[in-house]
């Protein structure tokens, strides 16, 4: 069983993720939430659509975000996946899609997801996480609180800790502050 960790949340997983010979097993009355390869999205586009479930997408690291943009608000989930941990193309994919393509959704890692990547991966705008089997979901979501501080500019925050420091406290204007009392 996938351990997720959704929203800073262990919760349970109710997608179904598609092997890529797997479409010819799809039904149009299967109504349960699937992810689906990207190569098997573009072979049975039209056969998901027909069926009445929730649908998501897989992307590899080597995918382009630019294949599926016309379709993104069809799909209530993407993932990205890891073949390996040290691979950060999918960071660079994340980050295109909240920012670029605007995607709101539910944005999954999944695949050599490890607890030590989750702080980075949120700061991309990831905000689920299939965790590797051998990886504790309890010790994991320590990893949110592992830096009280980032730097850089983020999905998250968008502006660099240097910009949020000039900028200073939010100003209150005293003569609007005195008005509404």
């Amino acid at each position: 069983m996938t351990i997720l960790i959704k929203n800073r949340q262990i919760v349970a997983d109710n997608w179904r993720l598609l092997d890529a010979a797997g479409a010819p097993g799809v039904s149009a009355n299967d109504s349960g939430n699937l992810i689906v390869p990207l190569a098997l999205w573009r072979a049975h586009r039209e056969s998901f659509l027909a069926r009445p479930g929730a649908l998501g997408i897989q992307l590899e690291g080597h995918d382009e975000p630019e294949t599926i943009a016309a379709d993104l608000d069809r799909f209530e989930l993407v993932a990205i996946h890891f073949q390996q941990f040290a691979d950060g193309r999918g960071y660079s994919l994340a980050r295109l899609l909240r920012e670029r393509y605007h995607y709101t959704r539910e944005l999954r890692a999944v695949g050599d997801v490890l607890r030590d990547q989750l702080f980075y991966l949120s700061r991309v705008g990831f905000d689920a996480f299939a965790l590797r089997d051998d990886q504790d979901a309890t010790e994991a979501l320590k990893a949110f609180a592992d830096f009280s501080e980032g730097y850089q500019a983020s999905v998250e925050r968008p502006f660099p800790l240097f910009r949020r420091r000039l900028d200073g406290p939010p100003r209150v204007d005293q003569a609007a502050a005195d008005q509404s009392h």
